[in-house]
């Protein structure tokens, strides 16, 4: 599936219009166009909020339902994130746990190497040597991430203004294992196929180089090297007969006729490959002029350079936060391996157990915020002030008998106890201190005074903070108006990123809930999930998992992941979207 081309049937436009049965949005991505369809789904344009136009390729709902095919796909992608070449199109965002799994890489605006030969004929010897050594710099990335491509063909080829971008390298690996292949579909083009391949054999990073000799076959000539027909009959040549080169220029034979050996051992390395172009170049070193392509093909990459503009308007929102979410990426965030953005060092120390709120006037005039405040302590583990103000006289009796019931419930049953007879009494608010209604509500009644009747609670409301670099052995803190990660893996907090390799969920009555794939986090699903553990080993992760949380201090939260650091990263990282629900345990109206 090239992705980004159209489907060569008449004569159609580059960018088709959306259909009917076509997605308007992809994961916040909006579509501007689709490019063109093929056996392993749907390919559309789109843009990333700086305007950088992006292909989103969709699979098709029968791969999407094979649960083999989710899991290497997931392999597949995050292994394809680590593939950054000068001639591959990247991958730069992906969803491969959500009901149809996706993938987005860097939009490419030129034709398939198949369209250009099939609407302006055979390349020139020079172009095809300049196109192959591209393909083998391409190859010597993919293979070094370890993946082999296994669908090599004209169409995963793009011919752009400063040289070819391998596409799709991985996807059919996955498609492999999928029950579709014991049905009769073919994974992968019968005509660009290694004889391994034909035969059911071992594939290696060999089988691409012998696809690699059949695009170069095919660029100089117009034609596939084993010709076209029935699947059965030019795999059957591919295995059993010698290809036809008999229109291929003398100085790319020794090049394809290597490359398309029988034996894997016999095929050339890649840096023979490069070293054979340049033996064949009449310079002998390979230089990639602006005019590298003949003009007509040049000319396709002017029209799909001249890509629709981005949709304007945007897709409704399905409710509006409490406060601004983080000024990160709107879409699914695609993460960069780079050094977390964390705050300042900070001793752990063990998180405060539940303590008794201030009276209502004392929190009115105090600057440090409590537990029950609804926001964060100055630093984890802040200890208390030993000495809270006291109530005055005028403060009504109501208060005292607050504070004499807090008391007493200390002594006898511990804190905890204490937070749960005490929370109804003070509603907490995004700033701090109570939402108290006016004065003679309940939280101010007069000695004596009848109370108004008790409001109904509303849900609280998420705050989402996206694009999380939580490095291991940092913490977060879900009561912070700013969710930072902070130094410390040990001292009760509330999710951390232990450095034996798991989340972890230390502080008091904290747990957490790794959420099924394809099971749609929300504060409802965390609330009703009681498959509670303490830890989650991070290798169990994979993008677009999600998994629960809840703190003993009342609040929960929905992590998504959305990366890992690379094998060069000087850290080991996860990327996540955060959501918080500020003392939403147990709290449901």
């Amino acid at each position: 599936m090239s992705g980004q081309q159209p489907d060569r049937s008449g004569a159609p436009q580059v960018f088709q219009p959306l259909a009917e049965d076509d997605p308007t949005t992809i994961a916040g991505y909006r579509l501007a166009a689709k490019l063109g369809a093929g056996g392993m789904g749907k390919v559309y344009l789109s843009y990333t909020p700086g305007g950088r136009p992006v292909a989103i390729k969709v699979i098709r709902p029968e791969f999407g339902e094979d649960p083999e095919f989710r899991r290497r796909f997931a392999q597949e992608v995050q292994s394809a994130q680590r593939v950054q070449g000068l001639f591959t199109a990247p991958v730069i965002d992906a969803d491969t746990a959500g009901p149809r799994p996706w993938l987005a890489t860097a939009y490419v605006p030129g034709p398939s190497l198949a369209d250009a030969v099939a609407a302006h004929g055979a390349l020139p010897a020079e172009t095809v040597l300049l196109l192959v050594a591209g393909m083998a710099e391409a190859l010597h990335v993919i293979h070094g991430a370890g993946i082999v491509h296994r669908d090599l063909k004209p169409s995963n080829v793009l011919l752009a203004a400063d040289g070819p971008r391998v596409i799709d390298f991985g996807i059919a690996h996955a498609a492999d294992a999928t029950s579709l292949t014991g049905s009769g579909v073919i994974i992968g083009t019968p005509s660009f196929m290694a004889p391994e391949q034909a035969t059911g054999s071992r594939v290696t990073p060999a089988t691409d180089i012998f696809a690699l000799g059949q695009v170069a076959a095919y660029a100089a000539t117009g034609t596939p090297a084993f010709g076209e027909g029935t699947s059965h009959g030019v795999l059957y040549r591919i295995v059993q007969e010698k290809p036809d080169l008999t229109r291929v220029p003398e100085r790319l034979m020794e090049l394809v006729t290597r490359a398309l050996a029988k034996d894997p051992a016999e095929r050339p390395s890649i840096a023979e490959i490069i070293a054979l172009c340049q033996a064949a170049n009449a310079e002998t070193v390979l230089r990639r002029p602006e005019d590298w392509l003949p003009g007509a093909v040049a000319a396709d990459i002017t029209v799909r350079a001249a890509a629709p503009a981005p949709v304007q308007t945007p897709p409704p929102p399905a409710a509006a936060p409490s406060a601004p979410p983080s000024p990160a990426y709107s879409p699914t965030a695609p993460y960069s391996p780079t050094a977390p953005n964390h705050g300042p060092s900070r001793a752990p120390q063990p998180h405060p157990q539940y303590r008794t709120p201030p009276p209502a006037h004392a929190q009115a005039h105090a600057h440090a915020p409590t537990q029950f405040s609804g926001q964060a302590p100055p630093y984890p583990g802040a200890p208390v002030p030993s000495s809270a103000p006291r109530p005055s006289a005028g403060a009504g009796g109501r208060g005292v008998l607050i504070a004499l019931a807090a008391a007493l419930v200390f002594g006898v049953a511990g804190g905890g106890t204490a937070y749960l007879l005490l929370k109804d009494k003070e509603q907490p608010t995004r700033g701090g201190g109570s939402a108290q209604g006016d004065q003679k509500g309940d939280g101010g009644t007069q000695a004596g005074a009848t109370p108004t009747p008790k409001a109904t609670k509303s849900e609280p409301k998420p705050v989402v903070y996206k694009g999380v670099n939580l490095t291991a052995g940092y913490h977060l803190t879900l009561g912070d108006d700013e969710v930072r990660p902070q130094a410390g893996e040990d001292g009760w907090y509330e999710l951390s990123y232990d450095t034996g390799g798991y989340l972890d969920a230390e502080s008091q009555d904290g747990n957490l809930v790794l959420l099924d794939p394809g099971q749609e986090g929300s504060l409802a699903a965390c609330r009703a999930d009681t498959r509670f553990t303490k830890e989650v080993y991070v290798n169990k992760l994979s993008k677009g998992r999600q998994v629960c949380v809840t703190t003993g201090t009342g609040h929960m939260g929905l992590v998504t992941v959305r990366g890992f650091s690379t094998e060069d990263s000087p850290s080991t990282y996860l990327t996540l979207d955060l959501t918080v629900w500020r003392n939403a345990a147990g709290a449901s109206s």
